[in-house]
């Protein structure tokens, strides 16, 4: 593939390293030449000096043909206009890293249509997600979002005397905006069909717009789950998107933040997280919020020294699982000899988004489920696929295939037999991995 990369900092000279070591063809562009020749010193890149959002250095850069371009500087804004400007002059595929949390919310205003970009991609929201599902407990969810926030996947444990047990799916009342996409049963993991009849004790991964799935929650589960408790260490962009995604019925947060100005704006939008102004960094704080009684304590402050004292002082006063988020890939061996249970690095995740975008086409994201026995696929449909010849009801799916959601234009649906796929449409897909590329030819364009 050939991919032009904006920007030579950190994040884009990782990507870069990664893209090389798989034998790609990189232009990385950045302002400073300096920056580049540093770059060009270990690494097989072309380099371009100019801004990302200079359309002649674009062009010089090679956009017009590129397979795929990655905005990735230090400004959101810079980014947005830079992976809009390759787009609109070619570039099969265009991506923004964005730091700001209001570019992704696409219930104000939606930036990504806006600017026509393929993708939005924040290394803070990515790594609080890997955070969050490390958390979790089997049974009671999966926290992957896609469609833009629109679609979400859970993954439920059925109970005795469930009212969905022994009855099969078919005769299931779900509202439209559901579907089931795996069962799981302790031999296998499997895409049901109507057929199928749920037992006590399976797992369910179903899909669909977060209050439809809560809507139908009761169908499988007549008990009230406690509450797992959280206390994270850090209300910088990953203490953030991570208390967001875990504050709510499921979990009671509670987020350590030293700065005043900070936590006023945490309380303001984290309404059911318990927000307390403290230096994590200190022993006495870890023990007055009880860090020792806690389910999960998580270190996302943002120096890696910090991260990894928190954690191992919250080993010492009695938190059983520790998590903490790590920068510097030397680390990485040391944390798991200090007793800390998973470690979380931001490059790490944003590279697993970036392979997975350059190896398999048409798709913007995939994320495993089920341990990975399955994934799930958020890809785009291109014109003349093999998928946009029938509705779906007469395709020739594979049976361990489910579309479950379709993204287009301004709305979120689960489809039905009855729909038809069109180009330009963002599928969310469901596929086990020995179908994955028979199910990958029905969006390649001959």
């Amino acid at each position: 593939m050939n991919i032009v990369i904006l920007g030579a900092g950190t994040v884009g000279t990782s990507i870069a390293e990664l893209l090389c070591a798989n034998r790609h063809n990189v232009i990385l562009v950045d302002p400073s030449r300096q920056a580049l020749e540093i770059v060009e010193d270990h690494l097989d890149v072309q380099s371009v000096v100019g801004s990302a959002c200079d359309a002649a250095t674009l062009f010089h850069a090679g956009v017009q043909s590129a397979d795929l371009c990655l905005s990735v500087t230090s400004g959101d804004e810079i980014n947005l206009v830079g992976a809009s400007l390759a787009k609109s002059m070619g570039a099969t595929r265009s991506i923004a890293r964005i730091f700001n949390p209001t570019y992704r919310d696409a219930s104000t205003f939606d930036y990504q249509r806006h600017f026509g970009i393929d993708r939005l991609l924040s290394l803070e929201h990515l790594t609080a997600l890997e955070l969050a599902k490390a958390i979790r407990k089997r049974g009671l969810f999966a926290v992957e979002n896609f469609a833009r926030g629109g679609i979400e996947v859970q993954e439920l444990a059925v109970e005795a005397d469930a009212k969905t047990s022994g009855v099969p799916l078919r005769d299931l009342k779900f509202p439209p905006g559901v579907r089931v996409g795996l069962i799981s049963n302790g031999h296998k993991t499997y895409i049901p069909s109507g057929d199928d009849v749920l037992a006590a004790g399976d797992h369910v991964t179903l899909i669909g717009q977060r209050e439809a799935l809560e809507d139908v929650r009761n169908l499988f589960q007549h008990k009230t789950e406690s509450k797992l408790s959280v206390i994270i260490a850090g209300g910088g962009a990953i203490g953030y998107n991570l208390a967001r995604i875990l504050q709510g019925q499921r979990f009671n947060v509670s987020l350590l933040e030293a700065d005043e100005q900070r936590c006023h704006y945490l309380a303001e939008r984290l309404s059911e997280t318990t927000v307390l102004h403290d230096d994590a960094t200190r022993l006495s704080v870890l023990k007055e919020a009880r860090v020792g009684k806690a389910d999960v304590f998580v270190a996302a402050m943002g120096h890696d020294e910090d991260n990894i004292m928190c954690g191992i002082e919250a080993l010492e006063i009695g938190a059983p699982r520790i998590m903490s988020v790590i920068r510097r890939p030397d680390y990485a061996n040391v944390v798991q000899k200090l007793g800390i249970d998973k470690a979380v690095s931001p490059r790490e995740v944003m590279a697993q988004q970036v392979l997975g975008m350059v190896q398999a086409g048409p798709i913007l994201a995939r994320t495993e489920l089920a341990g990975g026995v399955a994934e799930a696929w958020e890809l785009d449909v291109p014109p003349k696929a093999e998928i946009l010849k029938a509705k779906l009801k007469d395709l020739n799916l594979p049976q361990q295939c489910l579309v479950a959601a379709i993204v287009r234009e301004d709305y979120v649906r689960v489809p039905g037999a009855e729909d038809q796929v069109r180009a330009g449409d963002t599928l969310v897909v469901l596929v086990q991995k020995e179908s994955i590329d028979q199910t990958l030819k029905l969006f390649l364009a001959p």
